[in-house]
């Protein structure tokens, strides 16, 4: 098993310089590993922007992840996901703007403090929401992790960096890659991501549980090595803290079930998220939703009709 890594080279460009001679580069918000991303001023339209400026490494490597993630972003307009506002290539850099986040990361915010059962559950519907808005439109988010996720100043989540993202068919499948290489975060990968196989919007639903239990503990679930995390994902189950609410404990075990046929999907987890008697709000608990069902299942089930 290879566990691809991506290391991280500083951009030697100065921030204050104007990309395309339109988008003034500000600060350094955060390096990925591919592209960095400024806080900046449109000077054509004087409003506030985040620009995400890809290295070039390898330019032909960053003209296409710069392209596919613009063109996965333009098609999905939701309030849980960061807006594309533009994109081009400045001598040879390709680059993004999108909305300004003006907050936090929900990894700082973890860092602060564990969040209660009910600010899990809200943040969580949102998110969920968000994912079942890019699954319907055929699209496998792969890198949901802490870090990936902005935390605006009312601490309304929104999903960013579809830098790894790709579209799914009928097969509701993403192939996997073909050398041999995990791409996502070793921490946060489903079990057929760890293993290399082809994933679908059910792995996206169990790296949201990891996610979600994160907030509630604190500390990842899976450590160590990318290569020792991703391993442990096959070993054991994720540990639920103690005192959880039955409708949220039953929630998150099946959001991290080993098989993603058992997993519910997006919407489902929305909406269950959203209810408050999952969180404990209600002395009735609120029942774990069902995975939704395989798509082979329901031919046999219209052929059986017939």
């Amino acid at each position: 098993m290879q566990v691809r890594t991506r290391p991280v080279h500083p951009d030697p460009t100065p921030a204050a310089r104007a990309v395309a001679g339109r988008y003034r580069l500000d600060r350094l918000l955060g390096r990925g590993g591919a592209a960095d991303v400024y806080e900046s001023l449109d000077l054509r339209l004087r409003r506030p922007v985040a620009v995400k400026v890809f290295r070039p490494a390898d330019a032909g490597r960053a003209h296409a992840q710069c392209g596919q993630e613009a063109r996965l972003l333009a098609r999905m307009h939701h309030p849980g996901l960061v807006t594309l506002y533009d994109s081009g290539d400045d001598e040879g850099r390709p680059f993004l703007v999108m909305g300004l986040v003006r907050g936090t990361t929900l990894r700082r915010r973890i860092a602060r403090g564990v969040l209660t059962p009910a600010e899990t559950c809200r943040t969580g519907a949102a998110l969920a929401s968000a994912l079942a808005h890019v699954h319907a439109h055929g699209v496998v988010h792969r890198d949901v992790k802490p870090s990936n996720i902005l935390l605006d100043r009312t601490e309304t989540p929104l999903l960013s960096d579809f830098g790894i993202s790709r579209r799914f068919g009928g097969s509701a499948e993403v192939a996997p890659p073909g050398d041999g290489a995990l791409v996502g975060t070793a921490s946060y990968m489903a079990p057929e991501q760890a293993l290399g196989r082809s994933t679908g919007p059910a792995a996206d639903v169990y790296s949201l549980g990891l996610v979600l239990l994160e907030a509630l503990k604190g500390e990842a679930e899976y450590g160590g090595t990318p290569l020792e995390a991703a391993v442990a994902h096959l070993d054991r189950s994720p540990v639920l803290p103690p005192g959880l609410a039955s409708g949220l404990a039953g929630l998150l075990t099946a959001m991290t079930a080993r098989s993603p046929g058992a997993r519910p999907d997006a919407a489902a987890c929305a909406r269950a998220l959203a209810d408050p008697r999952t969180a404990g709000g209600a002395s009735s608990p609120a029942p774990a939703p069902a995975p939704a069902p395989h798509r082979r299942t329901r031919r046999r089930r219209l052929l059986g009709r017939r």
